[in-house]
């Protein structure tokens, strides 16, 4: 299941998905430096979701702005 589905990304605004970014890139440092320290993580699963997860949210992002950049050309 994924952290965060596709519909919920696109009705952020902006600021919240910076801010959901930051969560799980944050997130994910926290895990890589738990596993790098010779630790075990209970779902090694989570790291894959993660960066799945951050590169949705970039990408909508860039959809988003390049949506606005065609708008202001046309105007």
């Amino acid at each position: 299941m994924p952290i965060i589905r596709l519909k919920d990304v696109r009705d952020m605004s902006s600021e919240e998905r910076m801010k959901k970014i930051t969560e799980l890139q944050t997130e994910l440092v926290r895990l890589r430096t738990m596993t790098k320290a010779g630790g075990s993580i209970e779902n090694t699963a989570r790291i894959r979701e993660l960066r799945k997860a951050i590169a949705r949210l970039r990408t909508i992002t860039q959809e988003v702005k390049l949506m606005e950049i065609k708008k202001a050309k046309r105007s």
